[in-house]
């Protein structure tokens, strides 16, 4: 049986497969249907054939069964499973919350779709540089390969709760969350 892959078909599976609670995406491994005419932008915008995806719902619904193997992202059913286009990463984080103080704190991470993402072992802070311009672009993981880029605004605010830590022997400037110090840049290449 071949399988023609389509947004609308999508949707309905997935809707279909989350009735319970978050689908068990990991689970499914169906045959491989295609590329479809999917992008996700580096703002966080969702196109379907090169036109943004108005409506929120259905872009949580299928941010929920988004995958990535290796470099590829894959939208997938239990059914189906269809190649889509990232620029950069498929999330957001548009905005934290911060619960309390210094090396006790949390910061806790609202992406795009509204997964709230908790900054902590299993949800690490990366920061990656432009070779460049020197730019840098953070991230924080969401699931299973899955990272969200911290939107500018929401880094600002992060940066103005970073402190100096030794790690392994150097001085860094960086955020305490959840009991652990991410690194965010060496303390010697701040201005």
């Amino acid at each position: 049986m071949i399988v023609k892959p389509s947004a609308e078909g999508l949707a309905a599976s997935a809707q279909a497969a989350t009735k319970k609670g978050p689908p068990p995406v990991h689970l499914w491994n169906p045959p491989f249907c295609g590329d479809i005419d999917m992008r996700i932008a580096r703002d966080g915008t969702w196109f379907y054939q090169g036109t943004p995806i108005g409506r929120p719902g259905l872009v949580k619904l299928f941010s929920g069964i988004l995958k990535k193997e290796g470099d590829s992202f894959f939208l997938v059913t239990p059914v189906e499973k269809v190649g889509i286009l990232v620029d950069d990463a498929p999330f957001v984080a548009v905005d934290f919350e911060r619960a309390g103080e210094g090396d006790s704190q949390t910061i806790t991470f609202v992406t795009q779709v509204g997964d709230a993402v908790t900054l902590d072992a299993d949800h690490a802070l990366r920061v990656e540089r432009d070779a460049t311009t020197g730019e840098p672009s953070p991230y924080i993981h969401v699931r299973a390969g899955l990272d969200a880029l911290i939107d500018r605004k929401s880094f600002y605010r992060l940066v103005d709760l970073c402190v100096h830590a030794e790690v392994a022997g150097k001085d860094w400037f960086g955020l305490w969350s959840s009991g652990r110090f991410f690194p965010v840049i060496p303390s010697e290449d701040l201005p």
